[in-house]
């Protein structure tokens, strides 16, 4: 049988190619699924152990900083000290639905490797075979890079942020009482924005392979990403500039990554 027919009978219509997208979709949300039951079977240790833990003098981060400040000051100026989160629920079934909210984010991260296996699954047949081999390591560094982006929002910003809300008074008459479901946002939301921002490598990768970028255009246009960047850090870390510098260095050096690459 000629080549030519061969390929052509290979070759998956359109309803197919829907069918299979819908397989993949499935499988993820099958793993989702299942991150989520381990992790709302665990809920209440990843509250107090994971989500508040940020807060505590305790904390690596912030006993690291304090550290540091001891030997490079011979002082206490770096030591942030525990955050007195005193939080409360005002909503009847506020712990019991945050419990299920807790338990998908967690999922999503546990479940986020497999997701993008899943993805490069479903794009593989309509690659070539020197492609193929380019993008192999794809799940991998896609993954690594997701776990690096969370694992810094959660050791870097998460005890900064607390830290600065939990102290910030615009009186000393105000006593700050927040209720547990702004510091679950809070801690949740800067681990998964971290997360996914940290895949800006692999967005300039696949933007790259599209012809819209290239390694020439990023340069002579840093400083404009520069600034974007910035703009960036700003509207997702809270409004010190200590978090906003710890968040735009790390994007500063995935940006120069994506350029390399």
């Amino acid at each position: 049988m000629p080549l030519d027919q061969i390929k052509e009978e290979r070759e998956m219509t359109f309803l197919e190619h829907l069918d299979d997208l819908r397989k993949h979709l499935f499988r993820s949300l099958v793993f989702v699924l299942i991150g989520t039951i381990v992790c709302f079977l665990f809920a209440q240790v990843l509250v107090d152990d994971i989500i508040f833990a940020p807060a505590r003098d305790t904390f690596p981060t912030i006993k690291a900083l304090c550290s540091l400040g001891r030997d490079l000051y011979d002082s206490d100026k770096l030591c942030m000290g525990s955050v007195k989160l005193n939080t409360q629920n005002l909503q009847v079934a506020g712990q019991f639905m945050y419990s299920f909210r807790i338990a998908f984010i967690g999922g999503i991260i546990l479940a986020f490797p497999l997701i993008i296996n899943q993805l490069w699954l479903f794009v593989k047949p309509a690659l070539a075979a020197k492609e193929i081999k380019k993008t192999k390591v794809f799940t991998v560094y896609t993954s690594l890079l997701f776990i690096l982006g969370v694992l810094f929002g959660y050791f870097m910003l998460a005890p900064i942020s607390l830290n600065f809300f939990g102290n910030y008074q615009l009186s000393p008459s105000i006593e700050n009482q927040f209720s547990f479901q702004s510091v679950i946002n809070l801690v949740t939301t800067l681990c998964l924005a971290t997360g996914l921002i940290f895949q800006l490598p692999i967005l300039m990768y696949f933007l790259g392979l599209l012809g819209l970028v290239s390694s020439a255009f990023l340069k002579n246009n840093r400083r404009y990403a520069i600034l974007i960047i910035v703009i960036l850090a700003a509207v997702i870390t809270p409004p010190d500039v200590l978090s906003q510098f710890l968040l735009v260095l790390p994007l500063l050096l995935l940006y120069e990554l994506g350029i390399k690459i």
